[in-house]
């Protein structure tokens, strides 16, 4: 396309993606290459801006919003991860920076490529029915070897060691042995915070927010109770505001008890994290997998961020803690992301010379999503989601609109509702 003349726009889920791609754009274009991202400052982001708009510029990469640069004569945009919910703004104004692209390629005679390891249902049916063309690549990149993965029924776990085990002993047994080779792991919980409720056991109360009426998740270092929704916070009670006994009982963890209890089990492992509560300043995240990368750390733990597109040679082990936490979501995409989540932090393991494997923790063994995502086999997912997704009339079988109705009172906008409903 550069030869030609065109241009090209690289589009990537997360801002944390966009330093390694631009230099891989630089190390065989030059300086003819833009970054635009939400994280830029004003100063940067205008810069960035008018060196595109002056044609300055032959590759843009960027997150969901580069879809907007005033990027002209472009040949080729290419959505990496094209299945990740990063690219949807639910904010006004709303919009899918993947469906965007395919409208600007379209108007503008250019070429799209959605990439992904797990494409997102949608996109995979449409290439099934010839909307799409579908490339498969068959192999890893230097036919690497896809990574060895365990399941681990924590229901057995429990049952051995009681319902406060964090990390199994396949886990634990596995971090050991890559530790001991001078290797890397990453481990991720797809849940931040220490505990993730506070619960009096003395009336059975649990401290909830006001606003969202959903349980307080504890976050230890910053020794307050925070919901997770409006970022509403508390510090952590001593005694409970219902009955004021003192039997309060912190249940359930997240990221910040995981890392302590890697701590724990590996003292002199060097244990990092990575989730919102560590990268609120400008380049942590930046520098925290920079110094991962350059092994000042022997284990990563995380949120889905530690999933999406990093490339770590040593690292050769990934351990998934309670790899089902997304299935009870209310969300009919709840096993497909919960699918692609495990096959792609999976695919971090192994990526070098040295072969990988990986733990994943769960007390659904038998989910069709975790099954399949264990076994990665794509199409034997698409095709049970699929069938789940007609037989309950869910996109992509069928269109979903979603409405927002407005009103002065709770009263007027049911009943507008309702007439909508109607209609």
């Amino acid at each position: 396309m550069l030869a030609a003349g065109r241009r090209v726009l690289l589009m990537v889920p997360e801002i944390a993606l966009t330093p390694a791609a631009a230099a891989a754009f630089r190390g065989a274009f030059g300086r003819r290459v833009a970054i635009q991202h939400s994280a830029l400052s004003a100063g940067e982001r205008y810069d960035q801006w008018h060196r595109i708009r002056r044609g300055d510029v032959d590759v843009v990469v960027g997150t969901r919003s580069a879809v907007f640069t005033p990027l002209t004569d472009v040949g080729l945009i290419v959505v990496d991860e094209e299945h990740d919910g990063s690219y949807k703004q639910d904010e006004s104004p709303r919009y899918h920076g993947r469906d965007v692209a395919i409208v600007r390629a379209r108007a503008a005679g250019a070429v799209v490529v959605l990439g992904s390891a797990t494409p997102s249902l949608e996109s995979y049916y449409n290439a099934e029915n010839g909307r799409y063309r579908r490339l498969t690549l068959e192999r890893r990149v230097f036919d690497r070897p896809l990574a060895n993965v365990r399941i681990v029924d924590m229901r057995t776990e429990y049952a051995a060691e009681g319902p406060d085990v964090i990390l199994s002993g396949a886990l634990v047994d596995a971090l050991r042995a890559t530790l001991d080779r001078r290797e890397q792991a990453i481990v991720l919980l797809n849940r931040r915070g220490f505990a993730s409720a506070v619960f009096c056991r003395q009336c059975g109360d649990t401290l909830e927010c006001p606003n969202c009426s959903v349980s307080l998740t504890v976050h230890r270092a910053a020794g307050r109770a925070r919901c997770h929704y409006c970022n509403y916070s508390t510090g952590v009670p001593k005694t409970c505001a219902k009955c004021a006994g003192p039997y309060l009982e912190q249940l359930g963890f997240g990221t910040e008890r995981v890392e302590a209890e890697i701590g724990s089990v590996f003292p002199s492992a060097r244990v990092g994290r990575v989730d919102r509560d560590t990268i609120r300043r400008r380049g942590a995240i930046a520098d925290l997998l920079a110094r991962f990368g350059a092994g000042e750390l022997d284990v990563l733990v995380g949120t889905q961020m530690v999933a999406k597109g990093h490339d770590f040679p040593r690292v050769t082990l990934v351990g998934v803690v309670s790899a089902d936490i997304g299935l009870g979501l209310a969300d009919f995409r709840a096993a497909e992301r919960t699918f692609q989540l495990l096959t792609q932090v999976a695919g971090r393991a192994g990526r070098g010379e040295l072969a990988g494997e990986a733990v994943v923790q769960t007390l659904y063994p038998d989910h069709y999503s975790i099954r399949h995502a264990c076994r990665q086999d794509y199409a034997a997912f698409y095709r049970d989601e699929l069938t789940f997704r007609q037989s309950m009339r869910y996109p992509p079988a069928v269109a979903l609109i979603n409405v927002v109705v407005k009103a002065r009172t709770r009263e007027a906008a049911m009943q507008d509702a309702g007439t909508i409903v109607e209609a």
